[in-house]
């Protein structure tokens, strides 16, 4: 029986053993079995910095597919001769890695039993705008690699190596402040069109002396990587987010940048001389900062909550029974919480929660189902209000991005990922997104000024986002549109300028000259993790059940409507009663409800009829209103 040492840390070793015939699909069934009873004792190469982990050992990568490379051929199966005795072995190419063939023997290039085989090369980065409190429980049991291992202080890693690690004792990875910084502007670039680089290693300056990792979210750290893909890679596409477990390459002749090359570079890949010198140093960077992980097995994620099992809520009973008999009173705290931090408004706190847990749940034709685009207008534009707002959510939900809707930034970032045919490879942009990250768009940052062609662009590209949840993709002779599932929260002194599903005028119980002193009391604690943790799960959990509604609901909420347009037609449209029942459902969901009462469409009727009853009064008020 092999013991974790063995599957870990030389897993080539076992795939050695079986090689055979079928010997692809025994290895894979091996590594599944094994991960299925141990999947945390395999280190993250999220977590731990490059350099500490053993080359060709078990690793694993929650990432996103950001781009997709080529398909590659490559020797899967080749036969060495011995030069002593001039016997010949047939061999896989260690299976998935490359691994030096040693001095005794010698590759029979021209060898009959040679195997030529195809591959698939996604490039892979971490789940953009992923929040630090994710990372900080997904890794509070964290893996120390194996001491049999000396790691070598030669190359630098990703950014994360910038902390304290000098010693060649493992030491945990410095944590980050919790708040973040005080202006989310800053956590992430405010906009600017920098993109993220790495210091390549010292012997390669000279040819590539910065490398664009290509994350979407300017200010990101931590690991890109090639994954290579042998087995089903058609059932994977752009966006998605994984969990991959392979085989950690980080072989110095990978890399196209490397200073000579040698047979067995050109041996992975015959293509590599056809490519031009742009293609070759993107698709193949020094290896020692994109590291090169070769697939066992890799499961998609629903979720990155690490709070919630990863399976589905119908296969967890026992989470599920235990969670749902806490949500009335969860959903309790947490709009008390809301209603704090907005200013004392419980009905825009109760239209937060319905947006947090909303989620494309189908597409019907063109039309997404379960958006909930919410604009929170009204908001006060002294003491960074909508900034403090934002850290307060990104305290909650596992992935967001902030942006301030400044004039800079329309005219200047990169929202749209763009393909480079020269380089061939998709540029990534600031709206390349996991399913489920919060947007947050900041229109009290809206200034004076003219958008320019990317402005416009830009603005057009966040519209569609919310109307259609899709991205057209710019392939310079043609627009390939990408469908997504982000929510957008929009804040504004006034009504967006931006569609949305829903508009809440906020009601402060605040003055203006209060607001200060208030926001200091809302200040987030994080030390007050079991609260924050229940919260976290509620909203996650809240999404994901089924809900349904019943013949019997159907017929009386189209009674209803009959009813509601016979004293005024015009007073309820068909969008109006769309998003009646996009109110009624996520309300359902926030009580834990699977479906449809009478009590719950009662409400959601109640509520919305004082949300617009809130906006007829404001616009009466303020007459330049739309």
């Amino acid at each position: 029986m092999s013991s974790a040492h063995d599957w870990i840390n030389n897993p080539l070793d076992i795939v050695d053993g079986m090689f055979a015939s079928g010997w692809e699909l025994k290895v894979v069934e091996f590594f599944k079995d094994k991960l299925k009873e141990d999947t945390l004792a395999v280190p993250s190469l999220n977590d731990i910095p490059l350099h500490y982990l053993k080359p060709n050992s078990l690793v694993k990568f929650r990432c996103l597919i950001q781009d997709m490379f080529d398909p590659e051929f490559y020797m899967g199966t080749y036969e060495t001769v011995d030069l002593s005795t001039k016997a010949k072995v047939s061999t896989p190419l260690e299976a998935f890695p490359h691994v030096l063939t040693p001095v005794c023997l010698q590759v029979d290039l021209n060898s009959r039993n040679t195997v030529t085989a195809e591959r698939q090369t996604f490039y892979c980065v971490p789940i953009p705008g992923e929040n630090t409190w994710v990372k900080e429980i997904s890794f509070s049991s964290r893996v120390v690699p194996s001491t049999s291992y000396v790691p070598t202080r030669q190359k630098r890693s990703y950014e994360e190596d910038e902390d304290d690690m000098d010693d060649m004792d493992y030491q945990p990875q410095k944590q980050r402040e919790p708040n973040g910084p005080q202006n989310p502007a800053e956590q992430h670039g405010n906009g600017e069109c920098k993109r993220q680089e790495t210091e390549a290693p010292s012997n390669q300056k000279t040819s590539a002396s910065h490398l664009d990792l290509n994350f979407p979210l300017p200010g990101e750290k931590g690991p890109s990587c090639l994954v290579k893909v042998y087995e089903d890679w058609e059932s994977f596409k752009v966006n998605d987010t994984l969990e991959v477990y392979g085989i950690l390459s980080v072989s110095p002749a990978l890399s196209a940048l490397a200073d000579e090359k040698d047979v067995s570079s050109s041996m992975l890949d015959p293509t590599e001389y056809m490519e031009t010198a742009e293609e070759q140093r993107v698709h193949r960077p020094p290896a020692s900062l994109v590291p090169r992980l070769h697939m066992l097995y890799a499961r998609p994620l629903p979720h990155n909550n690490p709070l919630l099992p990863l399976t589905t809520l119908e296969d967890n009973s026992a989470f599920l029974s235990s969670t749902l008999g806490d949500m009335m009173c969860v959903r309790s705290e947490l709009l008390a919480y809301f209603t704090h931090i907005l200013l004392g408004d419980a009905l825009a706190a109760e239209y937060l929660i319905l947006h947090l847990i909303s989620d494309v749940y189908s597409r019907r034709d063109a039309l997404p189902l379960g958006k909930f685009t919410l604009n929170i207008s009204g908001c006060p534009t002294v003491a960074s209000y909508t900034q403090r707002f934002y850290q307060i959510i990104q305290q909650l939900v596992p992935s967001s991005y902030y942006l301030a809707m400044s004039l800079q930034n329309m005219n200047q970032m990169r929202l749209i990922p763009k393909k480079d045919y020269v380089a061939n490879r998709l540029v990534s942009g600031a709206l390349q997104l996991a399913r489920n990250t919060l947007l947050f768009l900041d229109e009290t940052q809206l200034e004076q000024g003219q958008l320019d062609t990317t402005g416009v662009r830009n603005v057009t590209a966040l519209g569609n986002v919310i109307s259609w949840q899709k991205v057209d993709y710019d392939f310079n002779y043609h627009q390939m549109e990408f469908p997504c599932n982000i929510n957008v929260l929009i804040t504004s002194e006034g009504r967006s300028l931006l569609p949305s599903d829903c508009q809440i005028h906020l009601q402060s119980q605040v003055s203006q000259a209060q607001v200060e002193e208030y926001l200091s009391s809302i200040h987030v604690h994080p030390q007050v993790s079991s609260q924050l943790n229940k919260f976290r799960i509620y909203l996650s959990m809240a999404r994901q059940l089924d809900y349904s509604i019943s013949n019997e609901m159907t017929k009386s909420v189209e009674d209803d409507f009959v009813d509601m347009r016979k004293d005024d037609p015009e007073s309820v449209s068909a969008e109006d009663l769309h998003r009646l029942l996009v109110v009624a459902r996520l309300l359902s969901l926030s009580l834990g409800q699977a479906s449809l009462c009478r009590d719950t469409w009662l409400r959601a009727k109640h509520i919305d009829a004082l949300r617009r009853s809130r906006t007829e009064r404001h616009k009466s008020v303020n007459g330049n209103e739309p």
